[in-house]
Order: structure tokens, then C-alpha cells, then sequence
């Protein structure tokens, strides 16, 4: 029965590619779906892309081994995409659609590259956006890739690497034929899922801990740190900057290609208002279920005096599967082991169509002045996809051999991290401070693409203050240095290339 779930979730994906292959007649319909999505596919693919593997099996992980400060992840996640729905979308739509951009190096080069020098900064700023998509949405999705091996090894016990290739040759097939409109369809399918699976999960925790009482019973013997939402040892510097680099994490939700996609994919700035609120409320329930599943599921499996990395493995990634398995039956951890599969995949297809849309429109057609029927590069985009793929199930194969503890929370954070700070900063002053210029917005995407590594790798080998440091992680001082460099190279700059944005209404103000 387990496999059978399978086969239709999996037979689904691939209907819906090939249905969506018979609407696409354009570029723009590969890309961006026409510019056509309702509020509703808009919101589900923009919440589904948004999270990933990590929320099954990383956030799930994470509440099982810290407990309630794991939800700081939740406020930083409600925060960001609130800020990226209310105040950002209506002013990106705008642009865009009088842009008529198909990708964000093309927003970049409309907003920026003017006056006499525009045509040296549009290649400027189509290279700096395309090195820092490719590069980092390829780690990204080995990350995703890396996650579907683990979830057919902790669910179906199948060989780790068999898993990896059998969830990266369904996702390819029905991304590079069904393009973006596969991808958003195969995202309102896939949320739903996640909606269902992740509310019902915590639920029936609780069922099986013998209702409220038996729960509260249960939690009395509970590391006391799991029950506070500042950890162990109460606030201290250590546990501030921890929970800094939790909440950082929402911050991806305030122009992540990927995401901002979406908002330029929307039919009109109606959709956006109808969609906001739905994007909001998948949030809360999404994410406050993977917390809360993985602590009760920790509480339920391991109890009192339990060997914890035994039961639920390293980073507490086992907790989903083992919960699963405790408490349905086959046919219904089929179900999940969809699940799992829909939040990684919804994430893995719309990173291979960002990337394939960078390097065959702004790369291929834009900067080498290539001029192809529509045909010929929709085809060259399915092969650009496919090539991406492959190279990231490379990286995926080569990191589980290097690094072999690794945990599917910080392994994905790494890749959300680099395009959170290399694209983040760079939108949010594009959109909300007209004076931001193009020396300004490359000093961002510069400084973005350089501190990932300098703070992931360098900063906690410092002497005294590194150790302290690092439990900000990179996401967080990477957003702050890409940001501050923007505003101070703008401001030492403010003769040249500045240029206002002109939409109606106000900057920022909620449509």
C-alpha cells in the first residue's frame, strides 16, 4: 500500500508535466507561466518553493533536538514572508510587468543600467546575478537532492544513492517539459500535502502521548531547555545569536529569486492581495507543525532517559519517519513519504527553472545577442536544466562522501544563505529607496556572494570572539554586510547611475 501512494503522487507529477508542455507556447510561458497565475497557485508555489526538504525532515529534526526554540524559526519565517507578500510583491509586480522582465537580472538591468554607460552595466549586472544564481541554486538543490536520498533511506530503507537518482529523474522530467507552469501546478499539489501532513502530524502525537494530560505528563520529565523558547542555560550571548541565526532564516523570504518569481508570474496586483494572506497562514500552520511534530515526536519515541541519536539519528532527521511509522498505517506513510518528496521536489523544480531561465535568457539570448525561435530556446533551457541537475547530483554525491554527518537543516540553510544575501539586501533598497544605484546594488550582490563563505568558514576559526560568533551562523552578519555595503557605496556614489523607481502608488506601501 505504501508504494502504491507512491506511484500516484509520482504519476501525478508527471501527468501534470505534460499537460502543462501542451500550454507552453513562448519563453515567457516557460519562464514565468504566461504571467498568468492566480492567487491561489501564486501563494502555494511561492510557500512550497519557499520551504523544502528541510522542513520535513530538517525543521522536524531540529524541534526534536532542541525543542521549543525552534520556533523562533517560525516568527523569523511569518515576519519575512509577511514583508515579502504586504510590502514588497505590489512594487516588484509593477516594475516587472512595465519592464516586461522575465527574470530578476532583467528587473536588475531595467531598474539600474541607464544613462550612457547602460549597455556595459547591463552585462555587469546580468554576470554578477547569473554567477551568484547558478552557483549557489546548484548547492542548493544538491541539498534538496541530498534530502531525497535520505528520505527514501529513513522511510523505504532503500539504498541512499538508488534514492537520490530516482527523485532527481522524476523531477527532471517533468520540470524541463512542463517549465515553470508544471512546476507551479506540481507546487499547489505538493503544499497541499505539506498543509495536511504537517498539521496531522503533532495531532495525533499528541493522541498517542494519551491526549492533554498524558502530554503534559510526558513533558514534566523533558529537558527543561526544550521547554524554554531561549534553550539551555536561559539568555545568554550564546543562545541570542543561536536564536538570531533561527529568526535570520526569514529573511530569504525578502527576494530570493526563486520566490520573487512568483510575484512576477501573478496575473495582477489583485492576485497579490488575495494571495498574501494565504501565503501567511500556510506559514504559521506549516512550519508551527514541523516544530511541534518533531518535539513530540522526539517526546513520544525517546521518553525519559532515551538514547536520543540512536532513535532519531543525527540532527534528529529520523524523527518524521520513525513518528510515521509508530502511528499509521502503510498506506498512510505512503502519504507522507509524498510529502516529503513534495516539499523537496517543489523547491528542486523551481531552482532548476530559475537557473535554466538565467543562463539561456540573460546569458545565451540577452548577453550574446542570440536571436532563436522560441522553440529552439525552449529546447536549449530543457537541455540547460538538465545539465544543471546533473552537475548538482554531483555535488550531492561528492558532499555525502566528504561529509558524512552533515544534517539536512544547515546543509540547505548554507544554499538559502548565499542567495538570501547575495539578492535579499539588493531588493529590498531597490524597491524602497530610489537614490539605491547600480555601483550600490553590486557592491550588495559582491558583498553577499563573499561573506557566505567568510562567515561559514573563516569567522569561527577567529581567536576569542569565533567561538561566540558562530552561533549567529552566516545567514544573518552575510544580510548585514551585503545591506550596509549598499547603502555606503550608494551614498559614496550618488552622482552616478541613480535613477528613481517609478510605479504608482507608493514604495512599499501595501497594496
Amino acid at each position: 500500500m505504501l508504494y502504491v501512494a507512491l506511484a500516484f503522487y509520482f504519476g501525478g507529477l508527471v501527468l501534470l508535466g505534460v499537460v502543462a508542455a501542451r500550454r507552453i507556447s513562448t519563453v515567457s510561458d516557460y519562464y514565468v507561466g504566461g504571467k498568468r497565475l492566480s492567487y491561489w497557485v501564486a501563494a502555494f508555489s511561492a510557500r512550497a518553493t519557499g520551504e523544502s526538504a528541510w522542513l520535513y525532515l530538517g525543521l522536524t529534526g531540529l524541534g526534536a533536538t532542541v525543542g521549543l526554540p525552534a520556533l523562533w524559526v517560525v516568527v523569523g519565517e511569518l515576519f519575512g514572508v509577511a514583508g515579502g507578500w504586504f510590502f514588497m510583491a505590489r512594487p516588484f509586480k509593477l516594475t516587472t510587468d512595465r519592464q516586461n522582465a522575465l527574470t530578476i537580472p532583467d528587473y536588475l538591468v531595467g531598474r539600474f543600467a541607464v544613462g550612457p554607460a547602460a549597455d556595459r552595466w547591463a552585462v555587469v549586472l546580468r554576470g554578477v546575478a547569473v554567477v551568484a544564481l547558478v552557483g549557489f541554486v546548484t548547492i542548493y538543490v544538491s541539498a534538496q537532492l541530498d534530502a531525497t536520498g535520505k528520505a527514501f533511506a529513513g522511510f523505504l530503507h532503500w539504498n541512499y544513492y538508488v534514492g537520490i537518482v530516482v527523485g532527481f529523474a522524476i523531477v527532471i522530467a517533468y520540470t524541463s517539459w512542463g517549465g515553470f507552469l508544471a512546476v507551479a501546478w506540481s507546487d499547489v499539489f505538493q503544499g497541499l500535502l505539506m498543509v495536511v501532513g504537517l498539521v496531522a502530524l503533532p495531532i495525533s502525537a499528541v493522541v498517542a502521548l494519551g491526549g492533554v494530560s498524558g502530554t503534559q505528563t510526558a513533558l514534566a520529565v523533558v529537558e527543561p531547555g526544550m521547554l524554554t523558547v531561549w534553550g539551555a542555560g536561559g539568555f545568554t550571548w550564546e543562545n541570542l545569536f543561536t536564536v538570531i541565526s533561527y529568526a535570520a532564516i526569514g529573511l530569504g523570504f525578502l527576494g530570493s529569486p526563486q520566490v520573487f518569481v512568483r510575484f512576477m508570474a501573478v496575473r495582477d496586483e489583485g492576485e497579490i492581495r488575495r494571495g498574501r494572506w494565504v501565503a501567511v497562514v500556510f506559514t504559521l500552520l506549516t512550519d508551527t507543525g514541523a516544530v511541534m511534530a518533531g518535539f513530540l515526536g522526539s517526546v513520544l519515541l525517546v521518553g525519559d532517559g532515551g538514547n536520543q541519536l540512536a532513535v532519531l539519528g543525527v540532527g534528529g532527521e529520523l524523527v518524521l519517519p520513525a513518528l510515521t511509522q509508530s502511528l499509521f498505517p502503510p498506506l498512510i506513510v505512503g502519504c507522507y513519504v509524498a510529502a516529503v518528496l513534495a516539499a523537496t521536489m517543489s523547491t528542486i523544480d523551481s531552482l532548476l527553472v530559475v537557473a535554466s531561465s538565467a543562463v539561456t535568457h540573460d546569458v545565451y539570448q540577452r548577453m550574446r545577442g542570440r536571436a532563436e525561435s522560441n522553440h529552439a530556446l525552449m529546447r536549449f533551457s530543457r537541455w540547460v536544466t538538465v545539465i544543471l541537475g546533473v552537475v548538482a547530483l554531483i555535488i550531492a554525491w561528492g558532499v555525502s562522501l566528504v561529509a558524512p554527518d552533515r544534517t539536512i537543516f544547515w546543509y540547505v540553510i548554507f544554499g538559502w544563505s548565499g542567495l538570501t544575501a547575495t539578492f535579499c539586501p539588493m531588493m529590498i533598497l531597490s524597491l524602497a529607496w530610489p537614490s539605491y544605484n547600480v555601483h550600490g546594488a553590486i557592491a550588495s550582490m559582491i558583498s553577499g556572494i563573499v561573506s557566505i563563505p567568510f562567515f561559514a568558514f573563516v569567522v569561527p576559526l577567529l581567536p576569542r570572539w569565533g567561538s561566540l560568533l558562530m552561533h549567529a551562523e552566516e545567514l544573518a552578519p552575510s544580510f548585514l554586510v551585503s545591506l550596509l555595503c549598499g547603502i555606503i557605496v550608494t551614498l559614496l556614489t550618488r552622482e552616478g547611475g541613480q535613477r528613481p523607481l517609478e510605479i504608482s502608488g507608493p514604495v512599499g506601501r501595501p497594496g
